[in-house]
């Protein structure tokens, strides 16, 4: 995927944007913009990137995107069929760090609004908010500019004060895109993405961006802290976790999709990823759905 930024430069010269959107599916494209992001998924599923992590993203998902977190939420495969009568269904609010000003952060009482919004950066995705606040995000694009300050303010202050959270990317990829302008970082992303589900090595990316092998792997290891095929397996395991969800194919299938020689690596790496065996990570996730869907009845 090849990683674009996107302006979202406000034209009206407003603090803050507010959209109300339905496509029939959601922008196919990797980008990162200046703006932070608080988005609510009213209607469609996918898969979610957001830094280096995937994961399954869900109807009712509440995230917030930090300034410059590369991200992008891909819609499965039937809203993009021609006779798909599904919609892709979401309330954006972009706006600045800064958009009531630079002194505004600094006063202790916007403290936690100010600390969750430096964690933003990692991206986070909300769990179990309330009914209240989800309407309250659902009626941001209904209001008058001045009165859309103050909900998204009691949004973000409530929202700041939520303990129920997940951090989305690693640390580790944060630092390597937000402290160095590194073209060769840009190469390195979008190769792996792209081949991560094929045979490859911290060879085979060292050659691509005109790097000798050890110096690839001291670079990389210097910028995320870990190296190169720890990353490489943790990106192969989200697939896997995608396809695993989707439940189309084989465990054995699934191993060798994601770009694993052999089913036993594939076991034991997902094991230390995720703390659990293919099997029953899907076993809990399909308990966990039937669940979800039962209380909703």
């Amino acid at each position: 995927m090849k990683l674009h930024f996107l302006n979202r430069s406000n034209k009206e010269h407003k603090s803050l944007t507010v959209s109300h959107s339905i496509y029939d599916n959601f922008l196919k494209v990797w980008h990162y913009h200046e703006e932070l992001e608080l988005v609510f998924i009213e209607k469609s599923s996918g898969m979610r990137f957001v830094g280096d992590s995937i994961e399954k993203f869900y109807s009712g998902d509440v995230v917030l995107i930090g300034k410059n977190l590369p991200h992008m939420w891909l819609n499965e495969d039937k809203y993009f069929q021609k006779d798909a009568t599904l919609k892709a269904e979401a309330i954006s609010v972009h706006f600045k760090k800064d958009f009531l000003g630079d002194k505004f952060l600094n006063v202790p009482e916007t403290e936690q609004i100010a600390d969750l919004l430096h964690l933003a950066v990692r991206g986070i995705k909300f769990n179990n908010l309330s009914e209240k606040l989800i309407q309250n995000l659902k009626s941001l694009a209904k209001l008058d500019d001045t009165t859309q300050i103050i909900s998204l303010l009691e949004i973000l202050n409530q929202l700041s004060k939520h303990n129920n959270y997940t951090l989305l990317s690693s640390s580790g990829f944060l630092n390597s895109f937000h402290k160095t302008e590194n073209k060769r970082l840009d190469k390195i992303y979008e190769y792996v993405f792209q081949n991560f589900n094929t045979p490859m090595s911290s060879g085979d990316v060292a050659e691509n961006i005109g790097m000798n092998k050890s110096a690839f792997s001291r670079f990389f290891k210097k910028i995320h802290r870990k190296p190169f095929t720890k990353y490489l397996n943790e990106i192969r395991i989200g697939y896997a976790c995608k396809l695993l969800i989707e439940n189309k194919e084989s465990i054995t299938s699934i191993a060798y999709l994601c770009g694993f020689n052999n089913i036993s690596n594939f076991n034991r790496q997902f094991k230390l990823i995720k703390n659990s065996s293919p099997s029953s990570y899907l076993e809990f996730y399909s308990k966990n759905k039937t669940e979800g869907k039962k209380s909703i009845e």
